[in-house]
């Protein structure tokens, strides 16, 4: 017997909204105007449950990368969506970072896939924008990093969303412009 699925995606989740940075101890009690709770970072574990982090600079989005990176495991795949200039390449130099990784990151847009071996984990960044055909991936041996031992994080995931292994976190991240020019919504879900 199967039972089918339905994946939702981050769009579709309701969860808190919490801030990605707290100051001190105090901050981990005090309840934010919406009724949620201010992330506490001992007590909210980024590995835990789908969530909405908010931030307000590019640097709280580059630290969310360091930390997801540093708690990051081998053979963990992530999707990173959201539109141009929305902060993807921030967020992957944090998440290189908290790997270990020191050599500057960029996106290979060109070469569909760059490899970052000095880290704790080897690293290896997809950025899938230009590919004309989910074929392409094999070309390359996609599932060789994605099934290897070290970490993957794949922009612009949703172009290959048939080939993706059954079990990543999908990480979304959007602009609005009336919270803020730096404001970003990003979005953790697991699958």
């Amino acid at each position: 017997m199967t039972t089918e699925i339905n994946k939702k995606t981050c769009n579709d989740i309701n969860t808190k909204m919490v801030s990605p940075t707290a100051p001190d101890a105090a901050e981990a009690d005090r309840t934010k105007e919406d009724g949620s709770k201010a992330y506490n970072p001992k007590a909210d574990s980024l590995k835990t449950a789908d969530r909405v982090i908010e931030t307000n600079e590019e640097r709280e989005t580059y630290e969310l990368g360091v930390r997801m990176g540093r708690e990051a495991r081998a053979g963990q795949v992530y999707t990173l969506i959201g539109d141009l200039g929305v902060g993807k390449t921030v967020f992957t130099k944090g998440l290189a970072a908290g790997l270990g990784i020191i050599e500057p990151v960029s996106s290979p847009t060109f070469t569909i896939v760059q490899i970052y071996e000095e880290g704790r984990l080897p690293f290896y960044h997809f950025d899938v924008y230009r590919i004309g055909d989910v074929e392409e991936m094999d070309e390359i041996g996609y599932e060789d990093y994605i099934y290897g031992g070290g970490v993957s994080l794949i922009e612009w995931a949703d172009l290959i969303r048939e080939i993706l292994p059954g079990h990543y976190t999908e990480i979304r991240i959007e602009k609005d412009l009336e919270q803020g020019f730096d404001y970003r919504r990003i979005s953790i879900c697991e699958y």
